[in-house]
């Protein structure tokens, strides 16, 4: 329905959850249209971050989107797991109905008052009580019963939610450098993995490290949320909450991996650029600010593990950095970075290039312009294009007014096939 008219679609012919809608008369600009849609969705088996196990469920990619329009045109295509997102911006008002025994962890802050008091109470004494193993669990006084839970959501290009009536919840809060404060929420598994009772000081500390060298978490709450593993394991990103796929991870990489997901509300969240055409600027940036908080807090790197020589832990932050990304450019990456997610023959040269390449070439970008210059770069480059989805070239603009530097060379190792050498 268009303004509570019915209208007609085209299907597309190569894409069955696409279709086009066509307006009973042409939108002018600044002009506003309500459209409004009648949808269901059987949920399938945990499969590709979405689905169910047992009576946990991952809702992620479920609701009808538009697709995204911007200064290039029009961007319509599905969701893939490889080049997974591009959406736009917009507030989410979402009523979630569940039985009353479920703990609901989603996108946005719960507005419901009595069940966000009673998920802080019970987060705070988890906190309080996480070397015990006495952790409480969610216990609902209207058994048999449903419950209508309400979410909003500001400036986010995604939602999803995820329920369990097993979760621990932890619960503490964040103060930002401005003073603001941040809630923090994690959900995990009785009998998952022993490390996630430190989820919360690994999420703060992301929210720390990414604030302080690319702009504030803009967001009021910040959660990451246990799931079973799949065929996706590792991590997945969606606005203000993480799915956590790594059952087997030990302390550092847990804490990489959470921090990767966190990160993602900065390249993912509020830039929303277009992962599809150019998934270094989404995944491969992110990943060289993951090695950046797995060096200053580890000396470590979750690519190499524990095949790091003990003689590179006692070196600064930056010689350790210096070695990884010397020995990471010893990896075979056929492909240039500037090659858009279908390009890629399989994940494995997408793994390399994306994340890897890319995190390199950023490196290479930090001994260019120097540390400082960079990260003083990257901050206005997301004070600028925050919730505005933007393009390789106006990342280059950024960085070459910070520095006052033509960044030709550099940016043209994006179109460089193999080694970065």
């Amino acid at each position: 329905m268009v303004d509570g008219k019915a209208a007609n679609t085209i299907a597309d012919t190569e894409n069955i959850d696409i279709i086009k809608l066509q307006l009973p008369k042409p939108l002018a600009s600044g002009q506003q249209i309500k459209i409004t849609t009648p949808f269901f969705v059987k949920l399938p088996g945990y499969y590709s971050r979405s689905g169910h196990e047992g009576k946990q469920y991952m809702i992620c990619q479920w609701y009808p989107k538009p697709a995204v329009y911007d200064r290039k045109g029009w961007h319509e295509f599905p969701y893939l797991d490889q080049g997974e997102f591009y959406s736009e911006f917009g507030t989410f008002d979402v009523s979630i109905t569940v039985p009353s025994e479920y703990v609901v962890g989603a996108t946005g802050s719960l507005q419901t008052k009595d069940e966000i008091e009673l998920y802080k109470s019970i987060g705070k004494s988890n906190l309080s009580n996480k070397e015990t193993g006495t952790e409480q669990l969610y216990k609902t006084d209207r058994p048999g019963q449903t419950k209508t839970l309400i979410y909003k959501a500001e400036n986010v290009h995604d939602f999803a939610w995820f329920a369990d009536k097993d979760f621990i919840i932890q619960y503490d809060t964040l103060k930002l450098a401005s003073g603001n404060i941040t809630d923090v929420f994690t959900y995990y598994q009785p009998k998952g993995n022993e490390e996630w009772k430190n989820s919360t000081q690994f999420v703060k500390d992301a929210v720390t490290s990414y604030s302080a060298w690319l702009g504030e978490y803009p967001y009021p709450v910040v959660q990451a949320v246990e799931g079973p593993k799949n065929q996706s394991s590792g991590g997945m990103e969606y606005p203000m909450i993480t799915l956590i796929t790594s059952p087997g991870a030990d302390k550092e990489n847990l804490d990489a991996v959470i921090a990767h997901e966190v990160g993602h509300n900065w390249f993912y969240g509020m830039l929303g650029s277009n992962e599809r055409d150019n998934p270094w600027m989404d995944e491969g940036l992110n990943t060289y600010y993951q090695f950046r908080y797995e060096a200053v807090k580890y000396h470590g790197n979750t690519i190499f593990g524990k095949a790091i020589p003990k003689e590179l832990k006692t070196l600064s932050v930056d010689e350790f950095l210096g070695r990884i990304y010397g020995a990471l450019n010893n990896i075979p990456a056929r492909e240039a970075i500037a090659t858009s997610s279908t390009g890629f023959a399989n994940k494995d040269d997408y793994g390399i290039v994306v994340y890897i390449k890319t995190a390199l070439w950023f490196y290479i970008a930090e001994v260019t312009m120097g540390k400082e210059t960079l990260d003083k770069g990257m901050k206005a480059y997301f004070e600028t294009w925050k919730y505005k989805h933007p393009y390789p070239e106006d990342l280059r603009q950024s960085l070459e007014k910070a520095s006052n530097t033509n960044l030709g060379s550099l940016f043209g190792l994006l179109h460089k096939e193999g080694s970065l050498r």
